[in-house]
């Protein structure tokens, strides 16, 4: 399994700004797509911002022209930045990867779809 490790939620006013970090370890081999998802009470988990291996982005029309998704290849970590923070943006973000993995034990490479704990970010209006 692939650990993911999420950072930087708070409680932040409308209007402002938060950069969300995720870092992946374990016995990577590969890290295809990394992604953000969020969810709010009472509500689905949704994509918010997914980015490739090779930089190409996707996001969610909600956060479009606020949100920036980012990733360093170098440190297995994918970032989000926020701005212009309302608060239909509360609500608990997660991280996501995936890719393919060697497995000691088994002496095999695995596929993995791997989630973080999630952190939570509250925007006060």
């Amino acid at each position: 399994q692939v650990q993911l490790v999420e950072s930087g939620g708070g409680l932040v006013q409308a209007g402002g700004s938060l950069r969300l970090s995720c870092a992946a370890s374990g016995s990577i081999l590969s890290i295809n797509t990394m992604a953000w998802y969020r969810q709010a009470p009472g509500k689905q988990r949704e994509l918010v911002a997914a980015i490739t291996s090779g930089g190409s982005t996707n996001y969610a029309d909600s956060v479009k022209g606020r949100f920036t998704i980012s990733r360093d290849n170098a440190k297995n970590t994918v970032y989000l930045q926020m701005n212009s923070l309302k608060p239909e943006d509360t609500a608990v973000y997660y991280c996501n990867a995936e890719g393919r993995r060697f497995d000691p034990a088994s002496v095999k490479i695995h596929n993995y779809d791997d989630w973080g704990q999630g952190t939570q970010v509250t925007v006060s209006s």
